[in-house]
């Protein structure tokens, strides 16, 4: 059908490309491009051994430079871009998609690199110019952006006529041995963490400080879990796209272990994003912290457990109340066996998969900048099912609140 160009060579890289070998009829042929061509090399080698009718390429771009990517788009002709590069590039990725035609998605917004902001509005300026130019953008297709917003979206369409709050939790109870270590990219989960909390009630942002408000919540196949309170980047896009909100908030897990760490590495300065002086130049602390971590690719073969996403929905259909949980349950061991990352690349991965194939279908394909819950949600949910992220419903979960 046509050729996907992947810009990333990371964890999540990995699986978007393995998947995307696995729908060859879609995806005749792909290339990965990264900053260092090692890793794609490294991924392309991996694929071949495992076998695939998927033509596999490989390249070298900085996405920081946008006429770098022009020139590999005209030079590799393909029909969308998936972007699993850093936020910090989306910006980039998308002038150049737009300066060649060709259709965008991503699975994380924009992040300026010098401030901690997790807000849509650099992207949603897009619209307009991806609408005159006949192409998609697609943002934050992975899990969560992502497959939480194909929830509510999923839940609206036949379930809810009014959905009046959503909680979605995002749990993680692998295990990888390390006295700490991230799941993905370091320096984007720890600026996430320790940024305050926010939550939408009511038509107005409710602030928090950072990991302020924290429940305990049992999760199938993984059990009781402290979580926390968090802002994510879908709460701003479904409050405006799903019909009654009230409320909406975002919770994750993490260990005492992990929290601990993370506080010695505050008051020590080392979760900073201020350039400081050492040794005659400049360096970010954060950023230091990232090359002194294990890379979270490098997880996968000692990571145990699962993972357990979802969201919790109340509201009313034809007049009567009504609760509704839907939730994906992933094995990271089983996510290794099969494409050589851990779950939580792999729960990413395969969603950005499933959004550039239902663009390239036909299916997801409109003019402009659209956030997934914008679309209809039924093809992406089949698709899960299909592609390894099968989902489970409750019709009478544990709520959060009484």
């Amino acid at each position: 059908m046509g050729k996907a160009l992947i810009i990333g060579a990371g964890g999540v890289a990995n699986v978007v490309a393995h998947k995307c070998c696995q729908v060859p009829e879609v995806f005749e042929e792909i290339c990965i491009a990264s900053r260092t061509l090692k890793k794609c090399e490294d991924i392309k080698e991996r694929i071949e051994l495992k076998g695939s009718q998927t033509k596999v390429r490989v390249a070298q771009v900085d996405a920081d430079k946008t006429e770098e990517v022009i020139a590999l788009i005209k030079d590799f002709e393909p029909d969308i871009v998936i972007n699993v590069a850093l936020p910090y590039q989306d910006l980039t990725i998308m002038d150049a998609c737009l300066a060649t035609g060709v259709h965008y998605l991503d699975t994380a917004n924009y992040e300026p690199p010098d401030v901690p902001k997790f807000e849509y509005k650099w992207q949603w300026a897009y619209r307009e110019k991806y609408e005159q130019a006949g192409i998609t953008a697609l943002l934050g297709s992975g899990f969560d952006p992502g497959v939480t917003g194909v929830f509510c979206a999923y839940a609206q369409k036949h379930y809810f006529d009014e959905i009046h709050t959503i909680d979605i939790l995002d749990a993680n109870g692998g295990d990888h041995g390390y006295p700490f270590a991230t799941n993905f990219n370091p320096e984007i989960n720890i600026r996430e963490i320790t940024a305050k909390g926010r939550y939408w009630k009511e038509g107005e942002w409710i602030e928090t400080e950072p990991l302020e408000l924290k429940k305990v919540y049992d999760f199938e196949g993984i059990g009781p879990r402290n979580i926390y309170l968090l802002y994510h980047e879908e709460l701003e896009s479904l409050a405006k796209n799903i019909k009654g909100i009230k409320q909406i908030r975002f919770w994750m897990t993490f260990s005492d272990n992990y929290l601990n760490h993370l506080r010695v590495l505050q008051n020590v300065g080392m979760t900073s994003i201020e350039p400081i002086e050492f040794e005659g130049q400049k360096i970010i602390p954060l950023q230091f912290l990232k090359a002194v971590l294990p890379d979270p690719a490098s997880l996968g073969p000692r990571t145990k457990g699962k993972t357990n996403i979802g969201c919790i929905f109340r509201g009313v259909k034809d007049g009567k109340p009504r609760t509704y949980y839907v939730y994906n349950i992933c094995d990271h061991q089983e996510c290794y066996k099969e494409v050589g990352s851990q779950a939580i690349s792999y729960t990413t991965g395969v969603p950005a998969m499933i959004g550039a194939k239902l663009i390239m279908e036909g299916k997801w394909r409109k003019p402009g900048v659209y956030n997934v819950e914008e679309f209809d949600p039924d093809p992406f949910m089949e698709d899960l099912n299909k592609y390894g992220l099968p989902w489970k419903e409750e019709f009478n979960p544990t709520l959060l609140d009484d």
